[in-house]
C-alpha cells in the first residue's frame, strides 16, 4: 500500500471520529458556550483535541435527543 493511501485512510478515520465526538458534545447537557468551545477545539486541533475531549470533555447522556426544540 502506498503512503498516500495510508494518509488518506488516516484522515478519513480522524474525520469520522471528529464527527462522532461533535455529535456527542451536542447531545451533552453542558451549556451552549462550552459546547461551542469544545467543538472549535476538536476541529482546529484534531488529534490533541480528541484526546483531551475523551479525558475531560462533555459526553452525551443516553436517551438525550440532539435537538431540544420547543
Amino acid at each position: 500500500m502506498e503512503n498516500g493511501h495510508i494518509w488518506i485512510s488516516l484522515a478519513v478515520l480522524i474525520t469520522l471520529v471528529e464527527l462522532w465526538a461533535i455529535k456527542r458534545i451536542i447531545g451533552s447537557k453542558s451549556r451552549a458556550d462550552r459546547k461551542m468551545l469544545w467543538i472549535v477545539f476538536i476541529v482546529f486541533v484534531p488529534v490533541l483535541g480528541l484526546i483531551v475531549w475523551a479525558a475531560a470533555g462533555p459526553k452525551s447522556s443516553p436517551g438525550v435527543p440532539i435537538s431540544r426544540e420547543g
